[in-house]
């Protein structure tokens, strides 16, 4: 019994000094356990066992701390301006084997606010040697990009402390010259500066905006009135040609009916005029009152839309003018025709003139076959004197013919004694006439010839010699050019 309880005693005990060194680690502190064992057990947010008397238990904060760097003092930039910096780091003990085992060295049993002392100077230091290398409009502009460039910068120091930087946040930025102030100010200047050009541009988008709209209306409006201004304009020239119809067939009537009454004509012609002048100068007043109509209707017009005054007039003076325009080509389409019936009538003229030149010519000539008739008979009745006179010689046979081709001459040109004048038309008419003239007489020299039976030209070559034959061939021939190019 006594056994029983003795290891009953000794059981109680060994758990009373177990219970002793039970531990439980909370999950923002790590329970090192050392002693025992060679390498230390870390307990962290969970249960463990610590031997009394042959192991201890130290305690390691592993939760987030807020860390404030300030750089106590004008720092200058990159630009050589003095800054003031208050930033906050986050930082905690790292968790893996080899960061613990870190921290465990440099931070173990240190409360929160001897850690933070411990880190201060190290994450300062980093802040200023980061401000040396960045401007001030960077800082001011990108604080995230700061931060995070001394969050970089001071991790490297961190890891030889077992530390984790959780984020670096700038949380106030001053310099000494109060030059972001004035950055600021000018920022807000730009600022308001592209407000009242966004917002000039806005008004003036929206004044263009009604201008447009109001020009187009206008215009609507102005061509508008000016299609009814043409139509009502056509219809004025179409009911002024129809009067114009009705006063020509009233004036043939009335016309008709003055030559029947009248005996002369000129009185016709007379009372005709003065009723043509004192119909156009109805119209004229009429034309007047209607202009004075739409002068009125104009400025009654104008004085509400005096903005499209001037564009009004220039259709108006548009459509004046193509109503001048068709009035001056129905002129001219008139004259032209006027212009045709009078080629017509000369081309009838010319004909006329031309058969009449025709016949004369045809007459011409028959007169001149008469004569040469007349010759050869007479040349047949003097034919044994011809053969008696062949013994003669050349020159009493030229001065026979010389005698007789004046003549020939005055008889082909005879008919023309008649006429009293010859229109001609065209180019070388006269010419043409002077050659049938000439042909004429060759005819009857050369029927001499035949009829007295010897060659004239031969007889006057024989006794003037070829050359001044021929001469006399380029001289007659050189005035007969002359005579063409001078007519």
């Amino acid at each position: 019994m006594i056994q029983i309880i003795i290891i009953a005693a000794i059981v109680i005990i060994i758990l009373a000094i177990l219970a002793s060194g039970y531990v439980k680690a909370p999950p923002d502190i790590a329970y090192i356990i050392s002693g025992f064992k060679k390498e230390p057990k870390i307990l962290i947010g969970r249960a463990g066992v610590k031997i009394p008397f042959l192991e201890r238990k130290d305690n390691l904060i592993v939760k987030q701390i807020s860390v404030d760097i300030k750089t106590n003092g004008y720092i200058p930039t990159l630009d050589f301006i003095g800054v003031d910096i208050d930033a906050v780091a986050k930082i905690r003990v790292k968790t893996d084997e080899e960061g613990i085992k870190l921290a465990m060295k440099n931070f173990l049993n240190m409360r929160e606010d001897q850690i933070v002392i411990a880190l201060t100077d190290s994450l300062q230091g980093n802040m200023r040697e980061i401000i040396g290398t960045v401007k001030l409009k960077e800082l001011c502009t990108d604080r995230k990009k700061f931060g995070d460039e001394v969050q970089e910068k001071a991790q490297k120091d961190m890891n030889a402390l077992g530390i984790e930087i959780i984020s670096c946040n700038i949380q106030r930025i001053d310099d000494e010259k109060g030059l972001i102030v004035a950055l600021g100010q000018d920022n807000m200047s730009q600022i308001q500066k592209d407000a009242s050009i966004a917002k000039a541009q806005a008004d003036r988008d929206v004044a263009i905006a009604e201008a447009e709209a109001k020009k187009a209306a206008n215009e609507a409006q102005v061509l508008a009135n000016t299609d009814i201004a043409t139509k009502q304009n056509e219809l004025r020239i179409k009911q002024a040609e129809l009067k114009k119809e009705s006063d020509i067939k009233q004036a043939e009537a009335d016309a008709a009916y003055e030559i029947q009454k009248e005996a002369q004509r000129k009185t016709i012609e007379v009372t005709s005029a003065e009723a043509n002048i004192a119909k156009q100068e109805k119209e004229i007043e009429l034309k007047r009152k209607e202009a004075e109509v739409k002068e009125q209707e104009l400025s009654a017009t104008i004085k509400k839309q005096a903005d499209a005054d001037k564009y009004r007039q220039q259709q108006m003076a548009d459509v004046e003018l193509y109503k001048r325009q068709k009035d001056a080509e129905a002129r001219k389409f008139e004259m032209e025709r006027e212009a045709e019936a009078m080629r017509i009538n000369a081309d009838a003229k010319k004909y006329q003139a031309e058969q009449e030149a025709e016949g004369i010519r045809a007459k011409g000539v028959a007169e001149a076959e008469a004569i040469k008739a007349k010759a050869i008979a007479e040349a047949e009745g003097i034919d044994k004197k011809a053969e008696a006179m062949a013994k003669m010689k050349d020159a009493s046979i030229l001065e026979m013919y010389f005698n007789i081709l004046p003549d020939i001459a005055a008889n082909v040109a005879k008919p023309l004694e008649n006429i009293d004048r010859i229109t001609m038309y065209g180019e070388g008419n006269t010419s043409k006439l002077v050659e049938d003239i000439t042909k004429s007489t060759t005819q009857i020299t050369e029927g001499l010839t035949q009829s007295l039976g010897f060659d004239i030209k031969s007889v006057l070559a024989g006794a003037l010699g070829a050359k001044v034959l021929d001469s006399n061939k380029e001289s007659g021939k050189e005035t007969v050019k002359k005579t063409k190019e001078e007519q």
